[in-house]
């Protein structure tokens, strides 16, 4: 039994595993390698990494970690997650069984991807979800907001920090009044015809087909579709989530399942690498300080 089981190796997992190996904890990483941002070509808003790309990052992360020798790194699936005698049980899709003392759930979500002909190849190079990391490499240019409820009207009007050249395309569906003015009255317009396809080359958007009107050309698209949890442990375990179905979470990343943590955009509301890893690396404080007091509650026994 280690220290700890990650189940997930990206920011939040890896930067707890750093700050776990430096307080000599035994730790396993177990990663399926899916990250979120896996289709971008660049990450942003990392201070001393911006414009990094995801795959250079992690692999740069995961040899910083090979010096710590009570780090071990598991290329995996967890499929289940159960509370046991002192620990954790955590099943792999192998077949293979870990067992840790704590659990830090590093899982991340998944976005809900939209449902348009031609947007995988555009997918991380000209169509986003998160304008904080992609907004600024089209500032000022003519941008999509794709959404089919009322969120996207939030959206459309966060993204003109970035652009006030916007179009809102809800794909057949009608927005409300209210959200329809208030657009509106800030310069957004709308489009609701249905969406045929995305049209682009080297990765990059040229115009939107609709099944019927002009094409409109944009140079990006940034989507409001909703994510949903990478796993399903922390329900499994029986965690608490919050109206936007990430884990609900205390201070230091805690949760109501003791001997349990969850870090990065699987929990919390800002899902930003930089957050990503801050939490982990608060978790894994947080997780020597409960094993050390469990240690010494085990001496004086």
């Amino acid at each position: 039994m280690v220290d700890c089981v990650i189940v997930g190796g990206g920011p939040a997992g890896l930067s707890a595993a750093l700050v776990l190996g430096r307080a000599r904890r035994r730790v396993i990483v177990v990663d399926a390698g899916a990250p979120r941002n896996r289709w971008s070509a660049a990450m942003h808003g990392y201070l001393s990494r911006d414009g990094i790309a995801p795959a250079e990052f992690l692999a740069l992360a995961r040899r910083e970690l090979e010096p710590y020798d009570v780090v071990r790194y598991c290329a995996g699936h967890a499929v289940d997650a159960v509370a046991i005698a002192h620990g954790f049980r955590v099943a792999l899709e192998s077949g293979d069984a870990i067992e840790g003392r704590t659990l830090l759930l590093a899982t991340g979500v998944v976005d809900e991807l939209p449902p348009i002909d031609g947007l995988a190849p555009l997918l991380g190079t000209s169509v986003h979800h998160c304008p904080y990391c992609d907004g600024w490499e089209h500032r000022d240019a003519p941008l999509a907001v794709y959404g089919c409820d009322e969120r996207a009207a939030t959206f459309a009007l966060e993204l003109r920090q970035w652009s006030r050249d916007l179009v809102w395309c809800s794909d057949g569906h009608a927005p409300s009044h209210a959200a329809r003015a208030t657009v509106e009255r800030h310069g957004v317009r709308i489009r609701t015809e249905p969406i045929t396809k995305l049209e682009g080359d080297a990765g990059r958007l040229r115009r939107i087909i609709f099944r019927s009107g002009p094409p409109e050309a944009v140079e990006a698209l940034f989507f409001c579709t909703g994510q949903r949890q990478h796993a399903d442990l922390a329900e499994r375990l029986g965690c608490r989530f919050n109206d936007r179905g990430t884990v609900l979470t205390r201070a230091a990343e805690g949760t109501n399942v003791p001997g349990v943590w969850v870090a990065g955009d699987a929990s919390k509301d800002a899902q930003m690498v930089v957050v990503a890893a801050a939490e982990g690396a608060e978790a894994a404080v947080a997780i020597n300080t409960e094993l050390t007091r469990r240690d010494l509650e085990a001496e004086r026994a």
